[in-house]
């Protein structure tokens, strides 16, 4: 594993001017994110969170519940590694806009996509781990993140609800 600082359980920055990630790495996050509550965790390709560009190795089990979220005034990509995974993207009344279905480049899925405006989304994880190459503009600032009123919190009671009325939905796109 390369050299990294902890920002937290689940954030990793480098400590080395040249990144390089090979397998072996991506093995080491996926056990790091088992023993994280949230059942995630990120290594930075960049050193901090001001840093202009924002390039990201993201693992997600498929325990993990992403809230819907948008971030304002920033593009998004992201390359799926392995795993599958369903993005849902909502209007801003919590309708489902879209649906991207999507895998490794060996899936015959879509294994890339880009968003280009502040457009709720979430991911529903299909396999035990999700591992994905995220691009994003820095500098990063929660109050650029926005959660909508109409998603639960994590952890919160209503979350089983709301992924399952999200699985209900999509089952009809």
């Amino acid at each position: 594993m390369i050299l990294t600082s902890k920002e937290s359980d689940e954030v990793l920055y480098p400590r080395e001017e040249v990144v390089v990630v090979d397998s072996a790495d991506l093995k080491e996050l996926k056990r790091l994110a088992l023993l994280n509550p949230r059942q995630r965790i990120r290594l930075c390709a960049h050193r901090s969170p001001g840093d202009r560009l924002h390039e990201m190795f993201i693992v997600h089990t498929s325990d993990c519940y992403v809230r819907p979220h948008k971030h304002l005034g920033k593009a998004e990509s992201m390359a799926i590694l392995e795993g599958e995974v369903d993005v849902v993207l909502f209007h801003d009344d919590g309708t489902v806009r879209q649906v991207v279905r999507m895998g490794d480049r060996n899936s015959g899925k879509l294994f890339y996509y880009r968003l280009s405006g502040p457009i709720y989304h979430t991911l529903l994880i299909r396999t035990p781990f999700l591992v994905f190459h995220e691009i994003t503009e820095g500098p990063f600032l929660r109050e650029h993140t926005v959660f909508p009123d109409w998603a639960p919190e994590e952890r919160s009671a209503g979350c089983e609800a709301f992924i399952a009325r999200i699985e209900s939905l999509i089952q009809k796109i």
